[in-house]
């Protein structure tokens, strides 16, 4: 008997891990796959140009749901996904991470009592003023199957006692280490000249964007810093305009402004840079991949092993501890220990498991 899964996506993480796992799911017998693009980011360029660099199948359905509060936005994308799922009535909703597209699906499929299967589980920032720190812990709460990259996510379930609930928890690895592994081969050097020696920043987070006086100090480091080693910014429109009238984009010449660029162009400036700063949660993880030491512009991370295992140093805005990491990074050699997210085939167990329970 075939199983239906339905993947619900929304945002351009999501269709990295997406696309990972859906290969996967592909060569399972006895699982189909429907796809569910919620539209939570909408820009049609940088949307199409992911699903065409990752091989991703066309979505069966885009809810073109986007620009909004969290409230209207999750609310929309439960009415519109509890409509659709009663339609195609699947055996498993499958979400990822822990954007409002996340918790909608989830939340859908327990009101129906479909149940859920969470990709990136467990993780903790501990941090509750983080929208996505609550969105995560409620889809935990709701998930019957609960992927978890790493066991460090493992030991935040079982504190919350998750062993006494009716659920499946797996330490099947990091998804985003099985792509970064696949497209790695792929990666694609990006239109504008890049220095021969530099660190790659992205910045986008509203903690970090939405305060000037959090923006002023990252720019005022960043421009500190491009005195020492060039920097490459690919930059988010809507931060690219609140920088322009701060008139933080013209701080350092070395400071490289650029477009946002697509997955593979990323991968290809990773691989190639000397040091990361950001306060993705995703780069994060993917300068690890590549071994390249990350400064993370945020006050806590999920992926807490990677500061244990000193590659990674957290200095939120601060610029006296931006710049001191920095030096530190470069003064030392960074030791990057072996297999903290998995074997590099976590989508192959997460499918197995979901044809198998």
């Amino acid at each position: 008997m075939t199983k239906k899964i339905f993947t619900v996506i929304g945002a351009r993480p999501q269709f990295i891990k997406a696309a990972t796992v859906s290969r996967a799911i592909a060569k399972e017998p006895g699982l189909e796959e429907v796809i569910i693009h919620t539209g939570q980011h909408f820009d049609d360029n940088m949307s199409r140009i992911f699903f065409q660099e990752l091989e991703i199948p066309v979505p069966a359905y885009n809810l073109d749901i986007h620009s909004l509060g969290h409230g209207a936005m999750t609310g929309r994308m439960l009415e519109k996904l509890e409509e659709l799922m009663i339609k195609e009535k699947p055996d498993y909703v499958l979400v990822y991470g822990d954007t409002n597209s996340t918790l909608a699906g989830a939340l859908a499929a327990s009101k129906l009592h479909i149940p859920v299967a969470h990709v990136e589980a467990g993780l903790r920032s501990f941090n509750m003023l983080m929208p996505e720190e609550v969105n995560r812990i409620l889809t935990d709460r709701i998930a019957r199957i609960l992927f978890c990259p790493t066991q460090t996510a493992v030991f935040n379930l079982q504190k919350e006692g998750f062993d006494s609930f009716d659920c499946k928890i797996d330490n099947c690895g990091d998804v985003m280490y099985d792509a970064a592994v696949f497209y790695s081969e792929k990666a694609e050097k990006p239109g504008f000249e890049t220095p021969s020696t530099y660190a790659l920043a992205t910045l986008h987070r509203a903690e970090n964007t939405d305060s000037p006086a959090r923006l002023t100090e990252i720019f005022k480091a960043l421009g500190q810093l491009a005195q020492t080693m060039k920097i490459v910014l690919p930059l988010h429109p809507r931060t690219r305009i609140i920088a322009q009238k701060s008139g933080l984009d013209k701080i350092s010449p070395n400071i490289i402004v650029t477009e946002p660029v697509g997955y593979l162009n990323m991968i290809w400036l990773l691989k190639n840079c000397s040091m990361v700063m950001t306060d993705s949660g995703g780069l994060q993880k993917e300068a690890y991949f590549f071994q390249k030491p990350c400064i993370t512009l945020r006050n806590e991370t999920e992926w807490t092993e990677l500061t244990t295992a000193g590659v990674n140093i957290l200095t939120g805005s601060n610029n006296e501890k931006i710049l001191s990491a920095f030096k530190t990074f470069q003064e030392n050699t960074t030791t990057f220990p072996e297999g903290l997210y998995g074997d590099g085939n976590a989508a192959e167990k997460i499918a197995g498991i979901l044809a198998a329970y």
